[in-house]
C-alpha cells in the first residue's frame, strides 16, 4: 500500500508539471497527425524545445481547416492553423482571424515568397497517381475521353480537391466547363479528403487517384514498392505551396511565433518528405531523401496567384457541380 501511495504521488506530481506547462494547440489536417504522417515527429521535436505541451489537432482534411475557424470565430481553441494553401490565403484573410508573423527563413520554392501572415512548410505538384504498368493519359482531354477511372476529393473540403479545379481551369480557361463535362463519367466516388481517396485507390476501387508526384515516394522509400507512378500531363501542373499562421486573439502568441520560426528549421523540415511526402519548403542541410529524384518534373508549372485563386474559385466549384449533376 506504502508503494502504491509513493506510485500515486509521483503520478499526481508528474501530472501537475505536464499541467504546469503552457499549451498550444495547432489545427491541421487528418493525415498529418497521423500514426504515419509528420505529427508525432514534430510534436516529439517541438517539446524538447520549448519548454510546452504541443496540442496537434487533426480535422478532416485543408479546406475544412478554414471552414471549422470561420465557424469558431474568436472563440477558437487554435493558436496555430496549419495546412491551408496558397489557393486560401485570400480567403482566410479576409476572416481578419489570423495575425501577421516574425518568421525570418531563406525558402527553396519555385516562386517568391513575402506573405505577411502565412509562413509556407511544404510544397508539391498535384497529378493522378496510378499503376505504374498502366497507359498513362497525356492529358485532361485523353483521360476525358477513356475508360480510366479515378477518385478525387470534394474541394469544398479538400485542398487537392481545390487544387484539382483550379488545374483545370488553369490549364482550359474558359473551356474547363467541357472539360468536367467529359471528366464525369471517369469519377468513381468523391471523398471529402486525401487519406480516403488515397486508401480507396490502394484497395483497387479505381485506375487512378488525385494526389502528387511525390506520392510514388512514399511507395519506394518507404515499402520499396516501384509499382506506383503519377501521370505526366502535358497541360503543366498545378503546384500547391500549404502554410501555416497564427490566430489573432491565442494566449500564447509568443508560442506560436516560435513554433512558426521552428516549422521553418531544419529539425522540421527535414521531418516532412518522408512523412508528409512532399518537397520542404525549406531544403534540409541533408538534402531530399533518395528516391525523390526519380519522380517527375512537370513540363509546365501552373498556379495562380492568391487573388485570383480566391476569384476563380466559386466559378470552378459551380462549374464542377454542374458537370456532376448530368
Amino acid at each position: 500500500m506504502k508503494h502504491l501511495l509513493i506510485a500515486a504521488g509521483l503520478l499526481s506530481a508528474t501530472a501537475a508539471f505536464a499541467a504546469d506547462k503552457p499549451q498550444l494547440t495547432v489545427y491541421t489536417y487528418d493525415s498529418f497527425v497521423s500514426d504515419w504522417g509528420p505529427g508525432p515527429q514534430v510534436e516529439t521535436a517541438f517539446e524538447e524545445v520549448c519548454d510546452c505541451k504541443l496540442n496537434l489537432v487533426g480535422i478532416e482534411d485543408g479546406a475544412a481547416l478554414l471552414s471549422r475557424i470561420r465557424l469558431e470565430g474568436e472563440n477558437t481553441d487554435a493558436d496555430v492553423v496549419l495546412g491551408l494553401d496558397n489557393n486560401l490565403i485570400t480567403s482566410a484573410k479576409e476572416t481578419g482571424l489570423f495575425a501577421p508573423h516574425s518568421v525570418i527563413a531563406e525558402y527553396n520554392l519555385p516562386i517568391e515568397w513575402s506573405d505577411e501572415v502565412f509562413v509556407p512548410f511544404d510544397w508539391g505538384y498535384f497529378a493522378f497517381v496510378l499503376n505504374a504498368d498502366a497507359v498513362a493519359p497525356a492529358n485532361f482531354r485523353e483521360l476525358a475521353d477513356s475508360d480510366t477511372k479515378i477518385i478525387i476529393q470534394d474541394p469544398r473540403s479538400s485542398t487537392p480537391g481545390l487544387g484539382l479545379l483550379l488545374w483545370v481551369k488553369a490549364a482550359y480557361g474558359e473551356e474547363a466547363s467541357e472539360i468536367w463535362a467529359g471528366l464525369a463519367d471517369n469519377i468513381v466516388t468523391v471523398t471529402k479528403g486525401w487519406s480516403e481517396a488515397y486508401g480507396l485507390f490502394l484497395e483497387g476501387e479505381a485506375d487512378m487517384v488525385l494526389s502528387y508526384t511525390t506520392s510514388p515516394a512514399y511507395h519506394l522509400i518507404a515499402e520499396e514498392d516501384d509499382s506506383k507512378a503519377a501521370a505526366s500531363f502535358d497541360e503543366g501542373h498545378y503546384m500547391q505551396v500549404e502554410v501555416a499562421a497564427k490566430l489573432a486573439n491565442t494566449d500564447q502568441s509568443e508560442l506560436a511565433d516560435q513554433f512558426l520560426q521552428f516549422m521553418v528549421s531544419d529539425k522540421f523540415q527535414q521531418i516532412i518528405p518522408t512523412t508528409n511526402w512532399m518537397f520542404p519548403a525549406v531544403t534540409p542541410a541533408n538534402g531530399l531523401p533518395k528516391g525523390f529524384e526519380t519522380l517527375i518534373v512537370p513540363q509546365k508549372a501552373l498556379l495562380f496567384e492568391p487573388d485570383q485563386a480566391a476569384t476563380e474559385r466559386e466559378q470552378a466549384i459551380s462549374e464542377w457541380l454542374s458537370a456532376l449533376s448530368q
